[in-house]
């Protein structure tokens, strides 16, 4: 009979409703590789999925076969040219950041803070907000979020307007004070706040609305407290309100 983990794997934790495991597990694979790595050995592989190495070099067979994976000289494993091709297809497809990118910039320009743009990812009730474009403050203090970092949906203004325009959510909604917040958000239509996930990190954060009305980010504008100025609200607006009508 098969071993049984004494731990979960990732895959087993996040496992799809009605999916196969053996592609769960695959993903695992393929989400073990972060930013900064070239190639990872199977003991890293193992390490970072929880996986057995037996089912991980199964997987990698199946994987590198598909060409989402090589194998390099030296036994590590590296991502794939069908990675890279699969990215070029989605990158022509979806420009997305050559709507949002110089909207943060301008953003930037005119308040000397750092923009970002954030999204849901994930399924209630394991969700989070993925950072997915960032625009630093030329200013040497700051925070330092980065684009691809995961954050929660229950702290930072973007968590929180996220939270408070997300379809649905009122079910997720731990506390009559949040519902009270949310209720809030939603009615002057931003959040501003001052230690709200950091102590000593301001926020101010606007929905993004497509041209169907649907929140779909939300654009934040973050800097110390100390330089944190009202007047950032009003640009924030017009920056949310401007990606907003360029969404189709």
């Amino acid at each position: 009979m098969p071993r049984k983990a004494q731990t979960q794997s990732l895959a087993d934790e996040s496992s799809a409703p009605g999916g196969a495991a053996a592609v769960d597990r695959a993903i695992t694979l393929l989400a073990a590789f972060r930013s900064g790595d070239v190639a990872l050995s199977l003991a890293d592989l193992a390490e970072r999925t929880r996986l057995y190495k037996s089912t991980v070099l199964r997987l990698l067979a199946s994987l590198e076969h598909g060409r989402l994976v090589e194998r390099l000289p030296n036994g590590h494993y590296a991502l794939g040219m069908e990675v890279a091709r699969l990215h070029a297809i989605h990158a022509a497809n979806f420009s997305l950041d050559r709507l949002v990118l110089p909207v943060l910039k301008e953003l930037v320009e005119k308040t000397g803070e750092s923009a970002a743009y954030h999204v849901r990812q994930g399924r209630p009730p394991n969700q989070t907000r993925l950072c997915l474009y960032r625009v630093d403050s030329p200013h040497p203090i700051r925070d330092h979020i980065r684009a691809g970092d995961v954050l929660p949906l229950s702290s930072g203004t973007g968590g929180r307007v996220l939270s408070a325009f997300g379809l649905g959510d009122e079910q997720q909604v731990p506390s009559q004070e949040e519902r009270v917040l949310y209720a809030r958000i939603r009615e002057q239509g931003y959040f501003a706040s001052v230690g709200d996930r950091l102590a000593e990190v301001a926020g101010i954060s606007a929905p993004v609305a497509n041209v169907r009305g649907v929140v779909v980010a939300a654009l934040t504008l973050t800097m110390p407290n100390h330089r944190y100025d009202e007047l950032y609200v009003k640009d924030v607006l017009l920056a949310a309100r401007q990606l907003g009508r360029s969404m189709g």
